[in-house]
C-alpha cells in the first residue's frame, strides 16, 4: 500500500491534471454543475454493481471515476467563487468531528445503535425541523423507503421485535387481497405500496438490504434467462416458438448451473 506522502501526491496530481483538463479540453471546458449530475448517478451504479460483484479491480476504477467528479464539480465550484477542493474537505472534516462527540468528545456510546441515535439527534440541533429533511428527493422509491424507516428508527420510532413486523406484513397482504377482490386500482396501488414498504422494513429486521436483495435476484434471473436463450439459439428454435413446458427444461439447468 501507498504511504500517506504517495497518497496526497496522487491525488495532487490529479487536481493538476483536472486543471489542464477544465483549460485545454473542448467537452471538459463545457461541462456543468448540470450537465456532470446525470453521468455522476451512472457512476455511482456502476460503483454500486462493482461492489454486489466483489470486483476489486473495478471498485477500484469505479472509486476514481466517482473521484473524478468530485474533483470536477469543486474545480467549477471555484471557478465561481463559491468553494474548492479544501472547502470540500474541511467541510466533511468539520461535519464528522460534530457528529462523533464519542470520539472528539466526551460523549460515551455502548454500541452502534447509540451512534446512530445521537447522530440524527446532533442533525436535529443542527437546525434541521425534520429527521426526514436528509432523505433526497430523487432516490428511487426502494432504497428511499430504506433511508425513511432508518431515519425515524433513530429517535425511536420502530418496531420492538421481528415478528411484529411480519405480522404487519401479513396484515398488509391481506388489505391488498381484499382490494384485489373489489378490484379498485387505485387502492390496489396504494396498498400494493404499503405491502412493499411493509417488506423493506421486515428486510431490517432480517440484517438484510433491499436493495441489495432485489439485485442480487435481478442479476440471477438475467442469467438464468440469458441460459435459456443461448439453449434457445443452440437448437435453433426462437424463445417465442417455445412452449413455457419447453424453455422450464432449460430454466432448471440454468438453476441447477
Amino acid at each position: 500500500m501507498n504511504t500517506r506522502q504517495q497518497q496526497l501526491e496522487a491525488f495532487g496530481r490529479l487536481l493538476d491534471i483536472m486543471d489542464d483538463l477544465r483549460a485545454k479540453c473542448p467537452w471538459d471546458k463545457k461541462q456543468t454543475l448540470e450537465s456532470l449530475r446525470h453521468l455522476t448517478i451512472e457512476e455511482v451504479y456502476e460503483l454500486g454493481d462493482a461492489i454486489l460483484d466483489n470486483d476489486l479491480e473495478e471498485i477500484k476504477k469505479e472509486l476514481g471515476d466517482v473521484l473524478l467528479h468530485i474533483v470536477f464539480y469543486s474545480k467549477i465550484g471555484s471557478e465561481k467563487q463559491a468553494f474548492d477542493i479544501a472547502d470540500v474537505a474541511n467541510s466533511i472534516c468539520d461535519k464528522l468531528i460534530d457528529r462523533h462527540p464519542h470520539i472528539y468528545g466526551d460523549v460515551v456510546v455502548e454500541n452502534e445503535e447509540q451512534v446512530k441515535q445521537n447522530w440524527e439527534k446532533l442533525k436535529l440541533k443542527e437546525g434541521k425541523k425534520s429527521v426526514l429533511e436528509g432523505v433526497p428527493k430523487s432516490l428511487p422509491a426502494l432504497v428511499k423507503a430504506s433511508r425513511i424507516q432508518d431515519k425515524v428508527k433513530g429517535v425511536g420510532f420502530d418496531w420492538e421485535e421481528p415478528h411484529q413486523v411480519w405480522e404487519k406484513v401479513q396484515e398488509e397482504l391481506s388489505e391488498l387481497q381484499h382490494e384485489v377482490e373489489s378490484a379498485n386500482q387505485d387502492k390496489i396501488e396504494a396498498e400494493f405500496g404499503d405491502v412493499l414498504f411493509s417488506m423493506i422494513n421486515y428486510a431490517r429486521f432480517l440484517n438484510v438490504n433491499p436493495e441489495d436483495a432485489l439485485e442480487r435476484t435481478n442479476k440471477k434471473f438475467i442469467k438464468r434467462f440469458q441460459y435459456l436463450e443461448s439453449k434457445a439459439n443452440e437448437i435453433g428454435k426462437p424463445l417465442s416458438d417455445m412452449t413455457l413446458a419447453e424453455m422450464d427444461v432449460f430454466w432448471e439447468e440454468a438453476k441447477r448451473l
